[in-house]
């Protein structure tokens, strides 16, 4: 029994490998290939430092990466078909912006086209799980928007956490780990070999991308993980309404989650265009500490594998099973949650009681809020 399972979960083991292999490999020709057509990184106010051109693109090689894994070991019919169709629609998105740039209009139309192609193959959310009410249906004329609603969310989320080299890459990673494991319980075996594929390829785009990168993924990269996270989130509450499952992706994705609305209600606050670049995300504010980008970067890695654990300790460690409840699951339980709470305290210990003591931090606010009117005048 034990080797037919192990045999049974090898596509996943292989889709990874094959993953890290082809985006190790490919990473190198898509960054000659960006600089000989000029696609670098331009160093932008309020934006990642970048003190040479640093070529981007490096897109084009996870979407390699994820595709090539995914036509040998994924069946290519139905749901799968428009999340990989879809996939492909968010990565020339990506890398249209990343050449020559689109209005944000523009990109949100081409996203919203990303994602309304896998709920037009089925991949929408049709219940929800309440903790206390159980699953409840959706019609598809709301199932169907609040997926296209939520997928284009996670993608613009993932594209404002592309900040420092290899946060991206790295909290994506750890996602896709952590959403193969759930999907392996369940089980649903083909949305575990993708989520591996994306890990895989996650890993290998790091050994160019970790700082100092020598390739950044750009929108393309951007789009295409935050694209194919969320439809494989979506196809795990297609497939069980157990709450663990919702809650789950939640907590894996935390991180860009409250980013994300910590620098729209900022930008809403000043009334500022959201779209706009600015340096109100937490990996800067970070920098704005003294943190160099590698420590950062691993201190936000950390804080994912917390929630990340904390995530799936809600689908292993239930402490009430068949009646009985379990000190073991309820001690496991307690320790995990104190442990990621405790984590999450210290962030915002770091970010606002510390930046609030530090005179010169707070000089240094002023001085950048003074320069914003000169600049938009």
């Amino acid at each position: 029994m034990v080797w037919r399972e192990f045999v049974h979960h090898l596509p996943v083991l292989w889709g990874a490998l094959i993953a890290f292999a082809v985006v190790v490999a490919l990473t190198p020709a898509v960054g000659g290939m960006a600089r000989l057509l000029g696609v670098v990184d331009r160093p932008e106010e309020g934006r990642r430092p970048s003190p040479r051109g640093v070529p981007r693109l490096g897109g084009l090689a996870l979407f390699f990466g994820i595709f090539i894994p995914s036509l040998a070991f994924l069946p290519l019919g139905g749901e799968m078909r428009g999340i990989l169709l879809g996939a492909a629609v968010a990565t020339t998105i990506g890398a249209v912006d990343d050449f020559r740039g689109l209005r944000w209009y523009e990109k949100l139309a081409g996203q919203t086209l990303a994602a309304s192609i896998p709920a037009g193959f089925g991949v929408w959310v049709h219940r929800l799980s309440l903790p206390l009410g159980g699953a409840h249906g959706l019609p598809a004329a709301v199932g169907m928007p609040l997926t296209v609603f939520g997928i284009v969310a996670l993608m613009n989320m993932v594209n404002f956490l592309d900040g420092l080299d290899g946060l991206a890459a790295g909290v994506c990673a750890i996602s896709g780990l952590s959403f193969c494991v759930i999907d392996l319980s369940v089980p649903v075996i083909d949305d575990a070999i993708l989520t591996g594929i994306v890990f895989g390829a996650c890993l290998g785009f790091l050994r160019h991308n970790f700082y100092p990168a020598r390739i950044f993924m750009g929108d393309s990269g951007a789009l295409l993980l935050g694209f194919t996270l969320g439809a494989v989130s979506v196809q795990g509450l297609l497939k069980t309404a157990v709450l663990p499952t919702l809650v789950l992706p939640l907590l894996v994705l935390a991180i860009p989650l409250l980013d994300t609305s910590f620098v729209v209600l900022k930008r809403l606050k000043q009334r500022r265009p959201i779209y706009v670049a600015d340096r109100a995300h937490l990996h800067h504010r970070f920098e704005d500490l003294g943190f160099s980008q590698r420590r950062a970067v691993v201190y936000l890695y950390g804080w994912c594998c917390m929630l990340a654990v904390t995530g799936l300790a809600t689908k292993f460690l239930l402490p009430h099973r068949a009646g009985h409840w379990r000190p073991l699951d309820i001690g496991l339980d307690t320790a995990i949650t104190l442990a990621a709470l405790a984590s999450s305290v210290y962030v915002v210990y770091l970010l606002e009681i510390v930046k609030l003591a530090n005179p010169f931090i707070r000089r240094r606010a002023e001085l950048a809020r003074a320069e914003e009117p000169r600049k938009s005048a």
